[in-house]
């Protein structure tokens, strides 16, 4: 009898007297076999086993199908949820077929959700035995993994079907697409979501795409300056922003505040901010942005300070103008709105203990320490340095006031030639005293700074840290310079500040 032979005979006598087997259910699992083994053993998307099709032969609706995704949800309609993976049942991991069967000395291990095949030794018959090993992704294992996994299998599904899509098809498509992918994998430097609480939020006259992107940042709205204006850069055309007043949320994704940005509805129409230390010329076009009453009309309004009841020496309404949030009724007029603004400033210059007699000196220093002052806590010592210098007899040496001589009412920074200009009126390095009208319309804090200065001997101070604001305050003039070299030295190692 040859070994052949005595195999089959072998086999048939065991096959005799083995028990009978158990009855197998209607719908018993599929075994793992060489050609049916899924590309990703034991995940699932959309409750479908992920299978490895050639992409060529499938029909790009059929990829998704085969993904678990319906094709036209995933090209125009939300975000469909991911499950999380399932491993197969019990057979489908062992199989049903001896030589796929996982060997005894071989343990299911966690590691990538792929097969690996292995060659064993040789059997009787002088055929290699396959052990195919699969290794299943534990649900021990960190739920991030999970998440890169699954997000990687949608990702090459994605792919997938866009390799059945012609250009022109992605092109239509890709807003969808992006969608999906930023909503799979948001970007670590924005929020999701649109965010909670309210914040007003204003567009000046001129604000470009970078400006607004800082000013959202700063203002809690987006995460970053970046995730707002990298978004910007990927649209497909310039995005209009209109000036005005929008009601935004904090915490928003830049995706969530640009939407609202361009949705008129989020528009708070006839409302104006105006941030303390404003310049009246700056006021005027906000206002006229938010309430469209002609510029030239509120110009023509605010040229005659008295009759809103600013002081005699007012040549101007600078100063005067109190800076706040205002929403205007709909056909208000320029001499109404600028009234109402300055019926303000008359108001917050009583409850701060303001006597009528000295609101123009009171509001000529308080506009300088707005704009001089940093933190919260420096506006008192700030006012009780210029106080000290008007008792010493010294000069002011403000460079805010003679910044605000030479027209630039956005900086505070001046040039040796600006500081030695004796035609600039509001030069109070080579003028003694005050200058001769406010640089700015202050707000409480600084009203109430130069009502209720300090105690101090301060002659001198220098904001050393421009991030910070963190300002020295110096009696002596040693003591000053030690400062000032300590703010020089900042500069030098942080030079975008130059």
């Amino acid at each position: 009898m040859t070994r052949r032979e005595a195999r089959a005979a072998r086999e048939a006598e065991e096959a005799r007297l083995a028990p009978q087997e158990e009855p197998q259910p209607e719908n018993p699992a599929p075994p793992v076999s060489a050609a049916s083994t899924p590309s990703a053993a034991g995940w699932t998307l959309g409750g479908e086993p992920i299978s490895s099709p050639t992409p060529t032969q499938e029909s790009s609706a059929d990829l998704a199908a085969l993904a678990g995704l319906d094709f036209d949800a995933v090209m125009t309609g939300p975000i469909a949820q991911v499950e999380e993976p399932q491993p197969v049942g019990a057979a489908a991991r062992h199989g049903s077929d001896d030589r796929v069967a996982s060997p005894p000395d071989h343990p299911a291990r966690t590691l990538s959700g792929v097969l690996e095949d292995t060659e064993d030794e040789t059997a009787e018959d002088g055929h290699p035995l396959i052990w195919r090993q699969q290794h299943y992704l534990s649900h021990d294992e960190p739920p991030k993994k999970r998440r890169w996994v699954r997000g990687l299998i949608v990702t090459v599904v994605i792919l997938a079907v866009l390799g059945g899509l012609a250009g022109g098809a992605y092109a239509i498509f890709q807003p969808q697409i992006v969608k999906l992918q930023d909503a799979l994998f948001p970007p670590a430097n924005d929020y999701t979501g649109s965010g909670s609480g309210e914040v007003m939020f204003t567009i000046k006259s001129g604000d470009d795409g970078s400006t607004i992107a800082n000013n959202l940042a700063k203002a809690g709205v987006v995460k970053t300056y970046e995730a707002f204006y990298s978004l910007l850069l990927r649209q497909k055309s310039d995005p209009e922003f209109q000036p005005g007043v929008f009601k935004l949320a904090k915490k928003m994704s830049a995706a969530s505040a640009l939407a609202a940005l361009q949705d008129p509805q989020s528009r708070v129409e006839n409302t104006a901010v105006i941030p303390e230390g404003t310049a009246e010329k700056d006021i005027l076009q906000t206002v006229a942005d938010a309430t469209k009453i002609p510029l030239a009309d509120l110009q023509a309004a605010a040229a005659n300070p008295q009759a809103y009841g600013a002081p005699a020496e007012a040549k101007s309404l600078e100063g005067f103008l109190f800076p706040a949030t205002y929403t205007f009724a709909p056909g208000t007029t320029a001499q109404q709105a600028i009234k109402t603004m300055v019926d303000r400033m008359f108001q917050a210059l009583d409850q701060a203990g303001v006597a009528p007699e000295n609101r123009w000196n009171t509001i000529v220093l308080a506009s300088i320490v707005q704009r001089e002052a940093g933190l919260k806590d420096d506006y008192p010592k700030v006012a009780r340095v210029f106080l000290n210098r008007i008792a010493q007899g010294w000069d002011l040496q403000s460079d805010a006031t003679v910044a605000y001589g030479t027209g630039h009412t956005d900086r505070v920074t001046t040039t040796d030639a600006e500081r030695e200009d004796p035609n600039n009126p509001y030069n109070t390095y080579v003028h003694p005293g005050l200058p001769v009208g406010p640089i700015s319309n202050p707000g409480d804090l600084a009203i109430n700074a130069v009502q209720h200065p300090a105690d101090g001997s301060w002659m001198y101070f220098v904001t050393w840290n421009l991030q910070t604001g963190e300002t020295i305050f110096s009696t002596t003039q040693a003591e000053h310079e030690a400062a000032v070299e300590k703010w020089q030295q900042w500069m030098k190692d942080n030079p975008g500040y130059g």
